[in-house]
């Protein structure tokens, strides 16, 4: 059931070859990658390094795979010549750097999620339009889930597929804002449940929970690095 994204190659201009002096204030600016209808995914090759800004002050490094043994990849933003502005999977929410393009590998993602929390509804786009929208449950008033812009950094099958976490979840650059204690951090998902009275509820510590049978078409329907919006 699991989706794997076609690499494409880097054919975007002033990859190549390092910017010359005539380049040097075009290779500056950042140019934006997304839009509504498509956003891009990174894939590390072997080992990425993130930076506040191109080449210095570097903060985060990453290897092939994350924590989980899930290939490891960020929500693009924009370019500059030899680097990504990129969206990472760590605290704070909503975090981002720069990781050098030879790094790298890119996909195109052409879906994206929007949570309305306060309609406790899901919708999934794809190609700009609506395809499938499911009820949440989502987190209590004391593990809110956090509101922001992410991204799908990990699909994973839980081994017990009757436990709390259902038959498949899609990670997300998320965090929660109140459970730093948990395992890895505290990171959000949306899952499946053995809750099924929960959903349409504000009851989780901060994931989003889906009915299994929806939570199963929702996760052969999201590709890795589909951005995500949660708000109220």
């Amino acid at each position: 059931m699991r989706r794997v994204l076609f690499a494409l190659p880097l054919l975007l201009a002033g990859f190549a070859t390092p910017a010359g002096p005539a380049q040097a204030s075009a290779c500056n600016r950042l140019v934006e990658l997304r839009s509504p209808n498509v956003a891009y995914a990174a894939f590390v090759r072997r080992h990425a390094v993130a930076y506040r800004t191109p080449g210095r002050a570097a903060f985060a490094d990453f290897g092939k795979r994350n924590t989980n043994g899930y290939p490891t990849l960020f929500s693009v933003l924009g370019r500059a010549c030899g680097w990504y502005h990129v969206r990472l999977p760590l605290r704070p929410n909503g975090v981002t750097g720069y990781v050098r393009a030879r790094d790298v590998s890119l996909a195109t993602v052409a879906t994206r999620i929007v949570v309305d929390l306060s309609a406790r509804r899901l919708t999934l786009f794809r190609n700009g339009h609506a395809v499938r929208r499911v009820t949440v449950g989502i987190g209590s008033a004391a593990t809110p889930t956090p509101t922001g812009s992410y991204y799908v950094n990990q699909r994973l099958v839980p081994r017990y597929k009757a436990g709390p976490w259902g038959p498949a979840a899609l990670g997300i650059s998320a965090f929660s804002p109140t459970l730093r204690a948990w395992t890895q951090g505290g990171p959000v998902a949306i899952h499946g449940t053995s809750d099924p009275g929960s959903i349409g509820r504000a009851e989780s510590h901060g994931c989003l929970r889906v009915r299994n049978s929806a939570m199963l078409k929702l996760y052969a329907a999201t590709p890795a690095g589909t951005p995500v919006l949660i708000h109220r």
